[in-house]
């Protein structure tokens, strides 16, 4: 087949602001000698400088950021121009219309295209090679354009001519071929024989190349270095992206909002697959990331499984060497061993000295990750069937990508015939999803019974210079392998891979290749891997947000099907998250890439704004008619005084109610484009504005109020440590410990959910106000059974420590169980142990508080407890900015707390602080577990009768309101202040600071 394309007037508006920076400058190109051989003069032919001046250049560009709403800029920041494209939408198609119509007017024919990849590269060279006859039909040449490798003579010989010929000349290279230490790197500075004793630089000079700049916020310092002190010599440079880090003077944008609601761009539909309940049985770990520093030792950040009060939970926490995993999960039996001997941020590697090594983005242990990637992926096999049918009758193939972290888990290339897990679980879910073809058409029927389920399957991964396949992310992909050349097929061969006759349908691919390929026709992606926080949602769908074709190469857009293009062109995500915290990143990601769009409607939003219609008449904003629009949408009750747009305006303009001023006759469609863009921005930024309020401190360490030694002789007084004695009946409390376990054990099972939904049509709905762009249509729970792994449990031992029985106890109290109840210990082996000895202790409390007694020990807490690791809250939520706590910010926990802590902040207390709770925190042994009271504060003791007080708050105090456990870990905490023996502290529970001096007074 031959991919078509058509004229899109989004592409041909890009292109021409490039276009309209140059107003001004005369067409032609340089000829000029080099030098001489005998009568033979050696002419290369190079860009026609610039002859406009650079003030010139800026009234051009102030225009088009007039026309377009762009932030203007007063001056030029270098000879760099930014355009910014929504991925999916043809960047590549945009620039290489560019460099025609910069050849077209001006007659510059010296490009050169950087990519930051190997993968971008070749994407660049297809993309130019399929896009050649639809050029030159339009402009009457071709361009001849390379790839640029010292390695090889041929392409040697393409630099040499770069300056040599009058065509238009494109050289495309990436950023390891000129700017790494690596020997072929530096060639680019060398003189080399095959070039006649010329540097490639030198030769690339000579032509006075425009460069373009695929992707810039990949490259490093040191490539972006070189772009910025024109090291090529280049005309000006040109950056394309849909991410731009920085932007050099914007010409144009085309965001991921514009380009959804033009739908130039397929919908994204997510299926969110989560596991809940408790695992804790085999060790997990994921390793995120590893921060490497200069001046300290690497960290890393490890994800593992926690046990907290309310059962297991997974935890990412910041690890350095000699961590012993153990006490960071406080205490779970699965990572005895687990000490960090070594984090190696060259290799993104750790180790610990049970000999298990993890590399960053790799998953450990986890005994229900199979069981939950086999559901991803026949999840995404159930969605690709479901699309195929409807699409086999269309004639569109229907591709699905899956992105994994580990080549050996498709297939270990050392031995062909050895099928990774991922693909054997492929072939057993194909064969189960099509094992009932009567349910389907006929003809579709005999499609998929067409080819094998080996053949319909291919991985594409990144191969080293011995031919290897590897998982890192930048090595040279040459294709060649035992999968028929899956690179070639999906790089160079991307219209035989859209064709109904070829079998390959499905695509496994590394994760690392986010960017530089893509196909059309992916209509789903799975990712089979763990969420790593550096790769973003947008990078991870980018790969199949194009709009599809046909299997005539015809583009399926809204001309061809109108109000079924997103029936058609719907992009189905299976994550390896929950749906809400996919669609919640994604959503966040869309916002920050929306920084320059305005929020709301003022004069300085309108001033100079141009616009255009369709007659090609122009209407430019002054002060005057900016404010007789602004004026006109207040009267009508369109504007608020804060200057937002209502809700009214956008119903009454999707109901065609609304009227512009007679001033704005004529300009309706853009007035009112102009004003749904200034309120879809801002009900998208009002979800998120919480995260301006985001509080993120790595350490957060005492300031100098807890050096004041009011605050330090109550410190004194209280970091004392005390332990415990009591006598109680055994029989008696192994007689109602059976009695409550066989009654009340309550065994969470774990489950896997599968949540999908969409977004909206149209992205300006009210539901934005809410952070929803996205509409929740389906929830489906699996159980996950047999999950207990491999590890081996002592029971009787880990519930003896958990509730300081002997064995000989907990071993009468277990044989007392019915069977059923004891059953339980094998559907979740820490969720068992951790309720079973809940309820003991909870017995054994009830015995206890008549009969215990605190003594002091000659141990105390550490100063350290009041250093916080990993302090994270929102302003808005849980966290306060305060003046007379030992830190300078508190969290809390309630708003009964939050306002307790703002009534602290008066000028009767000294000093206070939250006492850090925890394994590492400011504990009291009970025979519940440690319990650790609220608050420490120091009054003026000139006013009150207690100087001291350590208050637990509550909402409300009444007895039988408080959980059980609270009330008797209560009157263990009364006994233990007691018995510190000192008359200035209090201790009490209260609901407020009303309450709080109520009680210091008596």
């Amino acid at each position: 087949m031959k991919l078509h394309f058509k004229h899109q007037e989004y592409q041909s508006d890009a292109a021409s602001a490039v276009v309209r920076c140059f107003i001004g400058q005369s067409k032609g190109f340089r000829k000029e000698v080099a030098g001489r051989t005998g009568f033979f003069a050696y002419e290369i032919f190079s860009n026609k400088k610039l002859e406009i001046a650079d003030s010139d250049i800026l009234k051009n560009v102030q225009t088009l950021q007039k026309e377009q709403g762009l932030k203007i800029i007063d001056r030029l920041d270098g000879l760099n121009f930014t355009v910014e494209m929504e991925t999916g939408t043809g960047k590549t198609y945009v620039y290489t219309k560019t460099m025609y119509e910069l050849n077209k007017h001006y007659g510059w024919n010296k490009f050169i295209i950087m990519v930051p990849s190997v993968a971008i590269r070749e994407g660049v060279h297809k993309s130019l090679e399929i896009t050649a006859e639809h050029f030159q039909e339009i402009y009457g040449k071709k361009i001849r354009f390379s790839i640029y490798n010292t390695q090889n003579k041929s392409n040697l010989s393409n630099i040499k001519s770069f300056a040599d010929t009058s065509n238009i000349e494109v050289i495309i290279m990436n950023y390891q071929a000129f700017a790494t230490t690596s020997k072929e790197s530096r060639k680019i500075f060398q003189k080399l024989d095959t070039l006649q004793s010329e540097k490639p630089i030198d030769i690339i000079k000579r032509a006075r190349p425009i460069l373009i700049i695929d992707e810039p916020q990949r490259f490093g310092p040191e490539a972006e270095k070189i772009f910025t002190e024109r090291e090529f010599d280049q005309l000006f440079t040109l950056r394309y992206s849909a991410t731009h880090k920085r932007d050099f003077n914007k010409i144009y944008r085309l965001d991921a909002i514009d380009a959804y609601n033009q739908k130039l761009v397929k919908k994204i539909s997510v299926k969110g697959i989560e596991v809940v309940g408790n695992s804790g049985t085999n060790s997990y770990l994921f390793i995120d990331r590893i921060q490497i520093s200069t001046d300290k030792y690497p960290v890393a950040y490890v994800e593992l499984e926690v046990k907290q009060a309310s059962g297991i939970q997974k935890k990412i926490r910041q690890i350095k060497e000699k961590d012993d995993l153990y006490v960071f999960s406080n205490e779970l039996k699965q990572y005895k061993g687990f000490v960090v001997k070594e984090i190696n941020g060259l290799t993104n590697t750790v180790a610990f000295t049970n000999g298990v090594k993890l590399s960053v983005g790799q998953t450990a242990g986890h005994v229900d990750e199979e069981h939950v990637r086999r559901i991803q992926i026949r999840e995404t096999i159930k969605s690709h069937i479901e699309k195929e049918r409807i699409m086999f009758a269309k004639g569109i193939k229907v591709l699905s990508l899956f992105f994994i972290d580990e080549v050996v888990k498709y297939r270990d290339y050392s031995n062909p015939e050895h099928k990774g897990a991922y693909a054997k679980i492929f072939e057993e879910e194909y064969r189960e999803a099509i094992s009932q073809l009567n349910l389907f058409e006929e003809e579709y029927n005999k499609y998929l019974l067409g080819h094998s389920v080996e053949d319909i399957h291919k991985g594409y991964f990144s191969i080293d210079k011995k031919g290897h396949f590897v998982d890192s992310k930048e090595k040279k992909s040459e294709g060649g392998s035992d999968d028929e050349s899956a690179y070639d097929l999906i790089m160079k061969n991307k219209e035989k891979l859209l064709d109904l006759k070829e079998p390959t349908r499905f695509i496994f691919s590394h994760s690392a290749l986010r960017e530089g390929w893509d196909n059309p026709n992916i209509f789903q992606i799975c990712t089979l891997k763990h969420s790593q926080s550096t790769i973003s949602k947008r990078q991870e769908i980018g790969r199949g947000l194009r709009i599809c074709v046909n299997s005539n190469g015809d583009r399926m857009d809204t001309s061809v099907l109108e109000g079924e293009f997103f029936d058609v062109n719907k992009l189905t995500v299976v994550a390896s998250e929950s749906y809400d915290s996919f669609a919640r990143e994604l959503q966040k990601e869309i916002v920050d890439s929306l920084s320059d769009r305005p929020v709301k409607l003022t004069i300085d939003v309108l001033k100079d704004l141009v616009l255009n219609n369709d007659k090609r008449e122009k209407f430019i904003f002054n002060n005057q008619t900016s404010m007789d629009l602004i004026f006109d949408l207040k009267t009508k009750g369109y504007v608020t005084e804060a200057y937002q747009i209502t809700d009214t305006l956008i119903k009454d303009i999707s109901d065609k109610k609304y009227k512009v001023p007679e001033k704005l006759k004529g300009f309706e469609t853009q007035v009112t484009d102009l004003l749904t863009k200034i309120y879809t921005t801002a009900n998208f930024k009002a979800a998120e504005n919480e995260n301006a309020n985001n509080v993120a401190v790595a350490v957060l360490s005492p300031n100098e109020n807890f050096a004041k030694k009011e605050f330090q002789d109550l410190w004194k007084k209280i970091k004392v440590k005390t332990v415990y004695e009591v006598d109680f009946d055994s029989d008696e409390l192994i007689k109602k410990s059976v009695e409550a376990i066989d009654k009340n054990l309550t065994v969470k099972k774990i489950l896997v959910h599968i949540t999908s939904g969409e977004q909206e049509d149209i992205i300006d709905e009210s539901s934005l106000k809410s952070g929803e762009s996205m509409r929740k249509q389906q929830n489906i729970t699996e159980k996950a059974d047999s999950l207990l792994g491999s590890l081996k449990y002592d029971l009787v031992a880990e519930i003896a420590k958990e509730t300081n029985l002997t064995r000989r106890t907990v071993v009468k109290i277990l044989q007392g169980l019915r069977v059923d109840t004891f059953h339980n210990f094998r559907v979740n082996p820490e969720s068992f142990i951790h309720g079973v000895a809940h309820l003991i202790n909870n017995e054994k409390a009830a015995t206890l508080i008549n009969n215990i007694v605190y003594s002091k020990i000659d141990k105390s807490h550490e100063d350290s407890v009041f250093t916080i690791n990993n302090f994270k809250g929102s302003l808005a939520e849980n966290i306060l900015k305060v003046k007379k706590h030992v830190h300078d910010y508190v969290k809390t926990d309630s708003k009964v707390e939050r306002d307790f802590a703002k009534a602290l902040e008066t000028e009767d207390v000294l000093v206070y602080a939250k006492l850090p709770r925890g394994q590492n925190g400011f504990q009291i042994p009970t025979p519940l577990g440690n319990y650790s009271p609220d608050w420490a504060i120091v009054f003026d003791g000139d006013k009150y009768k207690y100087v001291y007080f350590i208050a637990e708050t509550k909402g409300n105090m009444e007895s039988l309101q408080l959980k059980e456990i609270e009330q008797k870990k209560i009157s263990y905490a009364r006994k233990h202040f007691e018995a510190l023996g000192h008359a200035d502290i209090k201790y009490d529970m209260i609901n407020s600071y009303e309450t709080l001096i109520e009680k210091i007074m008596k």
